[in-house]
């Protein structure tokens, strides 16, 4: 597993509320900005932001200011993140040209808000005001001179607010304060504060889109096929796992569909979950994925023994899951949010809630010596008691099999 990080300084409203957040790119946890240029540093936050991890990580339910150059707005870069999570800050390094101005044109027509970060005030600025939403004012290098005659030069566009930036001094916030500013960002209120996500490797991200398939009533084999087609990695482990002897008798497999023919549907289900959680737990203990493994199979064995209409396969998934959290040491409400499962999942992870839940709710019992609890559970599963001990102790000779046969290089 490896981290994307970032710093992020607040943005305050006029009642010291908080607005936004300015995301600014970090190649690790000092905060210094690193020796690259401005496109690869907004490649990287929105790359980062978008497809290995959220951006509600960083900035929770507030927009983001990220910063743009010229380049970056006609790769589109803007275009990739929602127009409601960003704020569009072009870098002051740009000059008012006809394509830059084209660039935003186009973002306001598709509702982006655009802010000029570092104003210098020159009349051919003018030509971008109708599309431009904020001015970022900086008070370190601004004279209060220039700072009021931007002011008279934005009469013609109330639609403008003004934020200042770098206040590093009580009497610099009642300055703004008394100018009419609208937003404050600076060391007077805050330092950019450094930030971590772990992010997904190339295989992680692979399996999180099997991990999606695997989650529909019914399975895409072609989709399954292509993506183990498409990493080399995870169509080793599924050749070698179907090769192995807890498939003795069989003919010796040597492509993936074969592969995946071979197992079945319902072992392919299974050998995904459990590889996602493996993967995801490269620096963990093995006793933590013995435990998983031993919950997922667990749950499987509730879910078929009670008369209620629970899913198998969605039992053992949902085993597998319930020590996400614990294995990427975040809320699981966060891993939740992040990862293509079904709604009746999600309620027993999060809310704990439904009834998989019950079902993890026995599980929980039964590692716990928790006996009368689980004794009620199982009743209101409607499961005979006596057949609890069997149904644990296959499931923990199914867990030993797996983490000798399916987990080793892994």
């Amino acid at each position: 597993m490896t981290y994307f990080h970032a710093a992020r300084q607040p943005i305050l409203d006029r009642e010291q509320n908080l607005f936004a957040y300015e995301l600014l790119f970090r190649d690790g946890i000092s905060d210094a900005f690193p020796d690259i240029d401005g496109d690869e540093a907004t490649s990287r936050i929105i790359a980062n932001s978008q497809f290995d991890c959220s951006l509600s990580d960083f900035t929770g339910s507030k927009p983001a200011f990220i910063n743009f150059t010229l380049d970056a707005l006609e790769k589109k870069y803007p275009s990739l993140v929602p127009k409601d999570q960003l704020v569009v800050e072009i870098l002051e390094t740009e000059r008012p040209t006809k394509r830059l101005l084209q660039q935003v044109v186009e973002l306001h027509k598709t509702g982006y808000v655009i802010a000029l970060d570092d104003y210098i005030h020159t009349p051919v600025w003018r030509h971008f005001f109708p599309y431009i939403s904020i001015l970022k004012i900086d008070f370190l290098v601004t004279s209060e001179q220039t700072i009021k005659e931007i002011i008279q030069a934005l009469q013609g566009f109330p639609h403008i607010k003004l934020l200042a930036e770098k206040v590093e001094t009580h009497q610099q916030y009642e300055f703004a304060l008394n100018l009419g500013f609208s937003y404050f960002q600076g060391y007077f209120f805050a330092r950019p504060a450094p930030m971590s996500a772990k992010v997904l490797s190339a295989g992680q991200f692979s399996l999180t889109e099997l991990l999606h398939e695997i989650n529909q009533p019914e399975l895409d084999l072609t989709r399954v096929i292509k993506a183990f087609e498409l990493d080399v990695n995870l169509a080793y482990k599924l050749l070698r796992y179907s090769n192995s002897p807890l498939f003795s008798g069989r003919q010796e497999i040597s492509t993936i569909k074969q592969a995946i023919v071979t197992l079945g549907q319902t072992e392919l289900r299974k050998f995904i979950s459990v590889l996602f959680s493996a993967q995801m737990m490269t620096d963990k203990p093995p006793e933590l994925m013995a435990l998983s493994l031993t919950r997922a199979k667990f749950c499987e064995g509730l879910a078929q023994k009670t008369p209620r209409m629970i899913n198998a396969n969605v039992a053992f998934l949902t085993g597998m899951l319930s020590l996400i959290d614990v294995i990427l040491g975040q809320d699981m409400a966060l891993v939740m949010a992040k990862l293509p499962l079904a709604a009746d999942i999600r309620e027993a992870l999060v809310l704990n809630q439904g009834d998989l839940a019950a079902l993890l709710g026995v599980v929980r019992s039964y590692e716990n010596s928790q006996w009368q609890q689980s004794a009620q559970q199982l009743d209101a599963l409607n499961i005979e008691q006596d057949l609890l001990p069997s149904i644990y102790r296959d499931a923990v000779a199914w867990s030993n099999e797996r983490m000798e046969y399916m987990l080793t290089e892994s």
